[in-house]
């Protein structure tokens, strides 16, 4: 009887099926299983944004500084409108009692159209002012809302009283023009109340005196 040798199996056909069965890879680990790593990433975004979301503590110091800075930015680009604003009425009350000469009733259309760009969107500096980057700290959110307030006074409230004074320029009987204005007058008023209102709330925040807002206090006028 021969003896035969019987070589040990070779490693499967990777063409036959067996092969196809035997070289299947094992199951990722854990770690790297998709829900794992979908999860992971939801763990780090929520992770992120609350990060984002805790105050940030700075100095009282560098608090003040901050706002300080913040408020001359704000009065800067509300300037140009609060000389307009002040100019316009100021045509209003001369018109109202005589005292525009021939001369200046004939440049007045110019200065007033003046005043109203100087108001508007138009205006570089009402534009920066609608985009002042403020703080996150208790007074910082105070001063924010003195930025907020001190574009609806810009934007909204001088501008619609310049509108009207432009309208009773022409047609100084305009019943809905003045109704308007007296309306406007309260509403700039009201505004620039709550802007110092907010300023001195920071003030009380950090114990110091931050720069008021240069939102003017307007005359009432002849006949709103």
């Amino acid at each position: 009887m021969t003896d035969e040798t019987v070589e040990p199996p070779g490693p499967p056909d990777p063409f036959e099926l067996e092969g196809i069965i035997a070289e299947t890879p094992p199951p990722p680990p854990w770690y790297k299983r998709v829900w794992v790593v979908v999860a992971a990433a939801v763990v780090i975004v929520v992770a992120a944004s609350v990060i984002v979301d805790l105050p940030s503590h700075t100095t009282v110091s560098r608090d003040i500084a901050d706002q300080t800075s913040i408020m001359h930015t704000i009065n800067t680009d509300v300037g140009g409108c609060a000389f307009a604003v002040q100019e316009t009425f100021t045509i209003y009350q001369d018109m109202k009692t005589g005292h525009l000469s021939t001369s200046d009733r004939s440049e007045a259309p110019t200065m007033l159209r003046d005043d109203q760009s100087a108001c508007s969107f138009t205006n570089s500096d009402i534009f920066d002012l609608s985009n002042v980057e403020t703080t996150g700290s208790p007074a910082g959110k105070n001063i924010g809302q003195v930025e907020n307030v001190s574009t609806l006074w810009v934007t909204s409230d001088a501008l619609a009283a310049i509108e009207d004074i432009q309208n009773l320029f022409g047609n100084s009987g305009s019943s809905s023009s003045l109704a308007d204005l007296t309306k406007q007058e309260a509403l700039l008023a009201k505004d620039r109340s709550q802007a110092v209102g907010y300023v001195q709330a920071a003030d009380r925040i950090l114990g110091a005196t931050l720069p008021m807002p240069g939102l003017p206090a307007l005359p009432h006028l002849a006949g709103t």
